[in-house]
């Protein structure tokens, strides 16, 4: 029998797939994945063949609309992105750096402003509220923001990325109590959490939809694996986009060029200050990688 299904789970060489009625079933992939060079990602949709003994093997992976490298995920709708308002302290530029890798591959960036009863955070959500990104700030002691994050997860398939110590699995926990996620203290002499989920896996919601619980998934990863390509990064800014046609020169790189329309549109505080720096810093960082560079995969 062959079924259609979703790759909820990787470990070991088995893949555990979810069919349409609900069936998990435990398949080995194909040997042709290997000679392709391709794995499985967990988000893929699959097609599975099924013996008499409930065993099955991957017989065919679906294109992806997109993916990450590390975690390895795919079909992603939306990535909620958390910052703690303190302990530690939000940074723009990490934030900045995971909203344009998301822009990028086509996934819809939402902002999570979490601890907000430890310190207020409204300084940090209007910039991104300016830039047109959607922002929720959430707190797991007073419950502020939790109803927002659970209606935006349903029927979506979400991740969750941000810091050690930013609360995410604390936010899942609050969201659907259910889960019980591990969570762990903030290590005081470390400065950072200790991770404390250690496979990539699809959580089914009780609403509908899927959440990706990934192990250690941080700005680390998103920095060292997703970077974006100098003639894509502006339009990973979405309030650069009602400038860009307008610069004197095409070849504008929007950073300190004379007749920049972005460069004018931050002097008039229709962009924010922070979110160039970002822009800047980033252009900087890929403005002289080369193209087989960027084609680099991790080992």
């Amino acid at each position: 029998m062959e079924f259609s299904g979703l790759l909820l789970k990787g470990i070991g060489g088995f893949y555990y797939v979810e069919a349409e009625d609900g069936t998990v079933y435990e398949c080995k992939a194909r040997g042709i994945f290997r000679k392709r060079k391709m794995s499985p990602y967990v988000g893929d949709r699959v097609r599975i063949s099924v013996e008499e003994d409930g065993t099955g093997a991957i017989e065919a992976i679906e294109p992806r609309k997109n993916d990450l490298i590390r975690p390895p995920v795919a079909n992603i709708d939306q990535l909620f992105i958390i910052a703690a308002a303190k302990d530690p302290a939000p940074s723009t530029l990490i934030i900045d750096k995971t909203i344009a890798a998301a822009e990028n591959k086509g996934i819809e960036p939402i902002l999570v402003v979490s601890k907000t009863d430890l310190e207020d955070a409204g300084w940090l959500l209007s910039i991104y509220q300016k830039a047109g990104i959607p922002t929720i700030a959430i707190s797991s002691v007073t419950g502020e923001g939790v109803e927002q994050v659970r209606e935006l997860l349903k029927g979506k398939i979400s991740a969750f990325t941000g810091n050690s110590g930013v609360g995410k699995s604390t936010l899942l926990n609050c969201v659907y109590p259910r889960f019980s996620l591990e969570t762990g203290e903030i290590s005081q002499k470390l400065g950072r959490g200790r991770h404390t989920t250690r496979q990539v896996e699809l959580l089914p919601l009780p609403d509908g939809g899927y959440v990706a619980d990934t192990p250690g998934f941080s700005s680390i990863d998103i920095d060292r694996y997703e970077l974006v390509r100098k003639e894509d990064l502006p339009h990973c800014f979405r309030e650069f986009e009602p400038y860009l046609d307008d610069c004197r020169f095409s070849s504008c790189s929007h950073t300190c060029e004379k007749g920049c329309a972005v460069l004018e549109a931050v002097a008039e505080g229709k962009i924010a200050p922070s979110r160039h720096e970002s822009y800047v810093t980033m252009y900087q960082e890929v403005k002289d990688i080369k193209e087989w560079q960027m084609k680099e995969k991790p080992v």
